[in-house]
Parts: C-alpha cells; structure tokens; sequence
C-alpha cells in the first residue's frame, strides 16, 4: 500500500511540474526570431490577430512547442521501462543505441527510397521504430546469459558500442548523397525539432495516446521485473513475455519521437532519475512525473538553445546533451 502522504507529495508535484510546462509554453510563444508580443497573444488565440501574429503562432510557435513536449515526454517514458526492464539506471534509448537504429533507418529511407511526399511523414515512425527493433533485439540478445540472465552493466556497453558503430554506418551512408539531404541527416543527429509542423504530430501522437496507458497499465509488472528474476518468476509473472512487451512499447516511443525530432539523448536517462529522487522508485509514482519532467525539459532545452543564437539557434539535442553528459558520467561513477 502506497502512503497517503506520498501520494499527496506526487499529486503536489505533478501539478508543480504541469504549472512550469505552462509557463515555458507561454514563454516560448513569444520569444523568437520573429518576437511575438505577450499583450498579442490571447487575441492571436482567439483568431483576432494580424496575418503575421497568426503564422508566427499557429504555423511556426505552437506546432513546434507541441512537438517537443510530446517528444520529451514519450523519451522519458521509453527511459523508465529501460532502466525497469533492464536494471539498469543508466539505460537510455539514445545512449544504448536505440536511437542510433532508428537514424541509420531514417537515413536509408529517406535516401534511397522514393517516396510520395505525403505519405513520407505518416511512415518515418515505422521505419524508425524498424531500425530500433532490430537494434535493440541485438543488444539484448548479446546481453543475454542462459546462466544469469540479462546482465545491465554490459548491455549498457554493447549499447554504446552499437551507438557509436552506427554513427561511423550513418557517415558511410551519407558521404555520398546530395548536399541537400545530407544537411537534413545532419540535422537530425543533432536534435534539432526538424518536423516542427503539424502533420508531425499526427504521425507521432497515436503513438503516445497508445504507448503511454500501456505502460502506465503495466507498471506492476514493471516493479515486479525491477527485483532479481528468480523473485519475478516466484509471484507468477512471465518474465520474458512481459519483459518483451515492454521492450517493445520502449522501443516504439523512442523511435516514433526521435523519427520527428532527430537524435536527442539524456531526457530518458535525466527524468526518470528525478522523479524516483523526488517520489521513490514504485513505478506507479514516479512515471507520471517522469513524463511531465521528460516534456518540460526538452521543452525548456529548446526554448533555451533557439533564442541563444539567430536566426537558427542551437538545436535541442546539443543543449540537452550539454546537462546529459555530465550527469551520466556522475551516475557511472556513482554506481
């Protein structure tokens, strides 16, 4: 049974966390290249604003800000059921490699794959989450032991190795392409919100609007994997259906965001680290938190690194990964 009190401190918490989301919204609305007047921005809203305030907010601001807050949150959801699945806190889809497969596919379809550009968009998430299976089926294998099972400590490894292995295939794949998509595939590797339009978010929110209730669902079973196998197995879970399961949906969000936001590490290892600090680590505490935390921070990161330098800023995945890094060699050491 969970605490009264610990329940009231996570609800206090999440409805902390919901007011800066809505405060870095507000905020990011009006800061920009072209700046956006807050006095402007409730009759923009309601439709009463000038043709340059209504592309400023609807086509450029409000698809962008949309994007990474789902982003954010669907990367800290995919790093909690790693670390759960794995035991691993240092699991991560961008450090493991997951991300890394998910570009190496990105690039090859959109290099030498015709396609109609309509239905480009709709597809970049299968395809993404096609190369992180693939990926990731990989990585867990080669981290499986018959003997001990899975062991977290060198399936971290592998997954750096396979992380950087992948990068040298994307150089590869590029070197010889057109300049105009190479600058796209660069892009993307650095995290820059390249899909920041609407029809983005309809190729990745079915994704969420599916994958989160999951594993919100599956929590249980999540803490339950979390203990030593042979504890799994003694209260009756299926271990490796269920830890199949949630490898899957892990997989599939961070593959349906990074297909639209580009290569961003770190919101999965960072968020799911704060909120167990902050509410312990039962996964029905801390994963809704988690995934607030995921979406403020990138969200942040971004309205941060496009309004350092004009006109086109510093792209997310870098500002993330200026915090990320550091924090990762702090938990390595730590453990």
């Amino acid at each position: 049974m969970i605490h009264p009190s610990l329940i009231r401190k996570q609800r206090l918490l999440v409805a902390g966390v919901i007011v800066l989301i809505a405060l870095t919204i507000l905020a990011g609305m009006g800061l920009g290249y072209s700046s956006l007047s807050y006095d402007r921005l409730v009759p923009t809203l309601l439709g009463q604003g000038s043709f340059k305030e209504n592309f400023v907010l609807f086509s450029i601001r409000l698809p962008r800000i949309i994007i990474t807050l789902l982003a954010g949150m669907g990367l800290a959801l995919s790093g909690a059921v790693l670390q759960g699945i794995t035991r691993n806190d240092l699991a991560d889809p961008g450090i493991i490699g997951i991300n890394s497969g998910a570009g190496v596919a990105i690039a090859v379809f959109f290099l030498f794959v015709p396609i109609d550009p309509g239905s480009f968009v709709y597809l970049l998430p299968v395809v993404a989450f096609t190369g992180a299976l693939i990926t990731a089926c990989l990585i867990y294998l080669l981290s499986y032991s018959r003997k001990t099972g899975l062991q977290p400590v060198r399936l971290v490894l592998i997954g750096v190795g396979f992380s950087l292995a992948l990068s040298g295939v994307m150089i590869v794949i590029i070197s010889s392409a057109e300049r105009v998509k190479v600058d796209f595939i660069a892009k993307w590797l650095a995290g820059s919100i390249w899909g920041a339009d609407w029809p983005f978010i309809g190729a990745i929110l079915p994704w969420l609007i599916l994958l989160i209730p999951f594993v919100l669902y599956k929590a249980n079973r999540l803490n339950l994997l979390g203990m030593s196998e042979s504890v799994a197995v003694g209260v009756g879970v299926a271990v490796e259906k269920e830890r199949a399961a949630l490898l899957l949906a892990a997989v599939a969000l961070a593959a349906s965001v990074v297909s639209v936001t580009g290569g961003i590490s770190f919101i999965g290892l960072m968020a799911p680290h704060i909120a167990k600090s902050l509410v312990g680590p039962r996964n029905q505490m801390f994963i809704p938190l988690a995934i607030l935390l995921g979406g403020w921070m990138l969200l942040i990161a971004d309205t941060i690194g496009r309004n350092i330098i004009e006109p086109d800023g510093i792209a997310a995945g870098i500002m993330v990964a200026l915090i990320g890094a550091p924090y990762f060699i702090y938990l390595l050491l730590k453990k």
